[in-house]
């Protein structure tokens, strides 16, 4: 994925633009590519900002976006539960094949950490989300 040109040098472009230089001069004069000063006069005339746009796939659109609260659920119910067996469960109930990993991956974002006790027992737990009392 590609940077975002800093804030400043987008304002700067744009208000070389408004003074009345092209497009062109004003990516030659700050050394970008004539296609993010278009891009960015473009933004700037939509939204009147020149904040880049956020990058990336939207959070929860992906295969177990729809998902999520039900396997939540089911870790929350079943907190011993390894990820294999989750994975059986999903396909199971919903019909949805994925790999152990990514249910790991999905836990960890949502708050969960997998803590061993002194007999070598795991369990899914919440992070504590409070600071020191």
């Amino acid at each position: 994925m590609g940077k975002a040109v800093s804030s400043d040098l987008r304002l700067r472009i744009v208000r070389g633009i408004e003074a009345g230089s092209s497009r062109r001069a004003m990516a030659a004069r700050f050394e970008v590519a004539p296609s993010t000063a278009v891009r960015v006069q473009a933004r700037y005339a939509a939204t009147g900002s020149v904040a880049p746009a956020k990058q990336g796939r939207p959070a929860g659109s992906g295969k177990l976006g729809p998902y999520q609260d039900a396997i939540i659920d089911k870790v929350k119910t079943k907190p011993d539960i390894t990820m294999p067996d989750l994975a059986a469960w999903l396909e199971a109930q919903h019909g949805v094949t994925v790999d152990p990993s990514n249910l790991s991956k999905l836990l960890c974002r949502a708050g969960f950490t997998y803590k061993k006790n002194a007999a070598g027992i795991g369990a899914r737990t919440l992070r504590c989300e409070s600071g020191p009392a």
